[in-house]
């Protein structure tokens, strides 16, 4: 039955209307895999060297086991935004003379087979073959510290699983959770309790005695046990049917009249935004990254790395225009086709959606001025993001909308739904975010900051007198790849 399933990938991939996109940039995810496991390979060659440097009067085996809770926090962090969980459409498949389990464990095996599970141990392996050369354990010592870190990749990968599939389908038990890290990570920032210190001499007891390890492996086993039982629970036809909703509620939205022609779009897209969870969770998000620039403002560090303030204030202006742009038109994908049969104008849907970004980056960027108390350098970075965001990101998130074929059904997963999502959606916010600082660098070392800053937010006013002609021209690109879209549309998501 599992190669029956493999087949079925692998024939849903090749079908796939975006199937030459697909192999192109799997091929370029291919080329940036095989660099970042080279580079995570060098770093743990010469992690052992670095720590023996940094802390001369201490044994570097016993310094690295002080980290493995920030790397477990970062990790986990890092597959929650990033990682797409393995998914497979069993619509088809719970008609058929298959068992449930069989569906279940496939796909929970076949999330052990990611990229991402390997990221520790590039690190972690050639680290303890360095320090079993060094005389720093024995060859038992880093084996079991060896299989410790496979048991946490496995743990991280369940709660992962776990969290996607089951905490963040409800917002509040989503909250508690995060509010648990925050303060974790709040004792730990002030001495109050380390709970990276604990974890480390657990390490270290494990080392000593590696019978411990399966205790680890036993935690991993309990997790899978966890998200078979929550998929067994919800592996229904009729967990996949949603009733529809007697009760409808009615906004006054008359105040976007002043918009003109565009007003009509512009009301779908609120309605859109509030009414369905997926899109008001894009929206919340973006209030609560706005306190993203106090992670960073707050440590003296990166004061001497100005350009890191422009990445914080892109990000935190923007942030609604990559999490909702990057899904252009595919919000719309249920009723994309009735756009085109109807006498609507093309470039007026596009330009409801450019008033809609550009809305957001003012309010974000006006929302961000109380970061003024940590220096008007600061502010004046953010307002420059804030008009290059609209400039500039703006027409680069829309004519990237014009090569999205992936549906996006709203009723599905409410919060943290990655379906119509892909690495290309990702791969998108390297434009947005690292043209603007290289462009503020560029001009900082040739003269000063404040001329790089007056400079990033020139160039945004400059396409903002230039939009409506890279409207046009994006216009062209969406009606030259209307129907691969159309007909992208159409197919279920696997």
């Amino acid at each position: 039955m599992i190669k029956h399933f493999l087949l079925f990938e692998f024939k849903s991939f090749i079908r796939s209307a975006s199937v030459g996109k697909s192999v192109a940039l799997k091929l370029f995810l291919v080329f940036i895999a095989l660099y970042l496991s080279l580079s995570l390979l060098g770093l743990g060659v010469f992690l052992y060297k670095i720590l023996e440097t940094t802390f001369p009067e201490q044994n570097p085996f016993h310094v690295v086991q002080q980290f493995i809770g920030i790397w477990f926090v970062v990790e986990l962090m890092l597959r929650f935004f990033v990682q797409t969980l393995p998914v497979i459409d069993i619509k088809s498949f719970l008609t058929q003379n298959i068992k449930k389990k069989t569906i279940i464990h496939y796909v929970l095996i076949k999330s052990v087979f990611s990229f991402y599970n390997l990221i520790g141990l590039f690190i972690a392996v050639p680290f303890a073959v360095i320090a079993y050369s060094k005389q720093s354990v024995s060859g038992g010592e880093a084996t079991a510290w060896i299989l410790s870190i496979i048991a946490l990749v496995l743990i991280i990968n369940y709660t992962n699983f776990l969290i996607k599939k089951s905490f963040t389908a409800h917002l509040r038990k989503f909250g508690f959770l995060m509010s648990l890290v925050v303060i974790a990570i709040g004792l730990e920032y002030f001495n109050i309790f380390s709970s990276s210190y604990y974890i480390g001499e657990l390490m270290l007891l494990v080392v000593q005695n590696p019978a411990l390890v399966l205790v680890f492996f036993g935690f991993a086993g309990l997790l899978y046990f966890l998200n078979y039982q929550f998929l067994k629970a919800n592996l229904y036809l009729d967990s996949l049917i949603k009733a529809k909703e007697s009760n409808v509620e009615t906004t006054d939205l008359n105040w976007t009249r002043k918009f003109g022609s565009i007003a009509p779009f512009i009301q779908l897209d609120l309605k859109l935004i509030w009414r369905n969870k997926r899109p008001r969770a894009t929206l919340m998000m973006s209030v609560i990254f706005l306190a993203y620039g106090l992670i960073f403002y707050t440590n003296p560090a990166y004061n001497e790395m100005p350009a890191f303030f422009v990445f914080i204030g892109i990000f935190v202006t923007g942030i609604f225009v990559i999490n909702f742009g990057q899904f252009i038109p595919s919000w719309d994908s249920n009723y994309f086709s009735l756009i085109h049969a109807q006498n609507i104008p093309l470039k007026k849907y596009l330009e409801s959606k450019v008033a809609l970004l550009t809305f957001s980056a003012i309010v974000l960027g006006l929302a961000s001025i109380p970061y003024v108390y940590f220096g008007w350098n600061v502010l004046w970075i953010n307002l420059a993001c804030a008009l290059y965001n609209i400039g500039v990101n703006v027409l680069v998130i829309l004519y990237s909308g014009s090569f999205n074929k992936k549906k996006i059904d709203l009723e599905k997963s409410p919060f943290m739904n990655y379906q119509g999502a892909g690495a290309a959606q990702w791969l998108v916010g390297f434009p947005l975010l690292l043209v603007p600082i290289l462009i503020w660098y560029v001009i900082y070392k040739i003269t000063n900051q404040e001329t790089a800053t007056i400079g990033l937010g020139a160039i945004g006013i400059l396409f903002l007198f230039l939009r409506n002609y890279f409207i046009k021209k994006i216009v062209l690109g969406y009606q030259k790849r209307k129907y691969a879209t159309l007909q992208g549309f159409k197919q279920q998501e696997n």
